[in-house]
């Protein structure tokens, strides 16, 4: 997995040179932006309790590919690839019509003032809070993007194949720690991931013919029914034991070997990561704490180039125009 060093320049850089970003952006311009957001993540979560943890995945994809800009959310044109058909997204990131149905929301209350950016953001904190994690202040004040790279997501994003090494290394390049990696690791409290992601850790891990020694064996039979060899690789199953919750429980279950990703599995059975596992697994304040320490930190990966507040989040405004 390669990066660019001049992305990784640029977006470390622009942490700190561009506008600063602050709480409260919109208390003059839009001042119900962040109840509407919230409100719109609430009726998403009782039409599908799924599509919170599918946004909430939304701030790491965006936030690491050139910066949060919501470049993510842009639809591929004759002239640009976008995003979603990254390998690590396409067939994987879902329910981008609740951003569309937010944006919605925002651009009846306040026209032309919210960036799609930020949607995510809020979104994201949201539907950590709305499913019984941490509540935060979020930081606001980003633009969006007047163009993706489906590349750079490519040669970017860690595959579910990944190991902590892997995962260390990418972390550590965008100014994130260890802890910091763990923690945000469990995003991965609520949700579910298909059987295509873990084919190889049941049926060939390592290329070995056998299945990864680190599942335990209960865990595993669970998992070889729900994804059998040669069947239906689409079927999903839960990322942990209370895919509805956001808690601690995501940690409990890589101590007891029930990590559904290998890059799951592997932050208990790696030394560096081991350690905040099992912090985590012990203590849900902790883990509440690092996590929203994490996502703020995140938040702040900027590209420092030009950018605008889009009307409609899939295409940039010049497009618009057109549809």
């Amino acid at each position: 997995m390669s990066l660019y060093p001049s992305v990784l320049f640029v977006l470390l850089v622009t942490m700190a040179a561009a506008e600063t970003l602050r709480p409260g952006f919109y208390a003059q311009t839009c001042p119900e932006a962040e109840a509407i957001v919230r409100y719109e993540m609430m009726k998403a979560m009782i039409r599908e309790p799924r599509s919170v943890a599918s946004v909430m995945r939304f701030q790491f994809h965006d936030c690491f590919v050139n910066g949060c800009d919501a470049s993510l959310l842009l639809d591929d044109t004759p002239n640009m690839l976008g995003e979603k058909l990254a390998l690590s997204n396409i067939n994987s990131l879902r329910s981008f019509e609740v951003v569309d149905e937010v944006k919605e929301a925002l651009e009846k209350a306040c026209p032309g003032v919210v960036s799609c950016a930020d949607v995510i953001i809020m979104a994201a904190r949201d539907a950590v809070a709305l499913a019984g994690g941490p509540d935060w202040v979020v930081r606001l004040g980003r633009k969006d993007s007047l163009t993706a790279s489906q590349e750079d997501s490519d040669n970017i994003m860690p595959s579910p194949r990944a190991n902590a090494t892997s995962l260390i290394d990418l972390f550590t390049k965008f100014n994130l720690s260890i802890k910091d990696l763990v923690a945000l690791s469990g995003s991965h409290s609520i949700g579910e991931a298909r059987c295509f992601s873990i084919m190889f850790r049941l049926y060939n891990q390592s290329g070995s013919g056998k299945p990864d020694p680190a599942i335990e064996p209960g865990f595993r039979e669970k998992l070889d029914k729900l994804c059998p060899l040669g069947g239906d690789e689409n079927v999903t199953g839960d990322l942990d034991a209370t895919p509805k919750l956001f808690d601690n429980q995501y940690f409990k279950d890589l101590v007891a070997g029930r990590g559904f990703l290998n890059s799951d599995q592997t932050l208990f059975t790696f030394p560096q990561t081991r350690e905040y596992v099992k912090l985590f697994s012990k203590d849900e304040n902790e883990f509440f704490k690092a996590f929203v320490e994490g996502m703020l930190k995140m938040g702040e990966l900027r590209s420092g180039k030009g950018g605008e507040i889009r009307t409609n989040c899939r295409v940039v405004n010049s497009q618009a125009l057109d549809v």
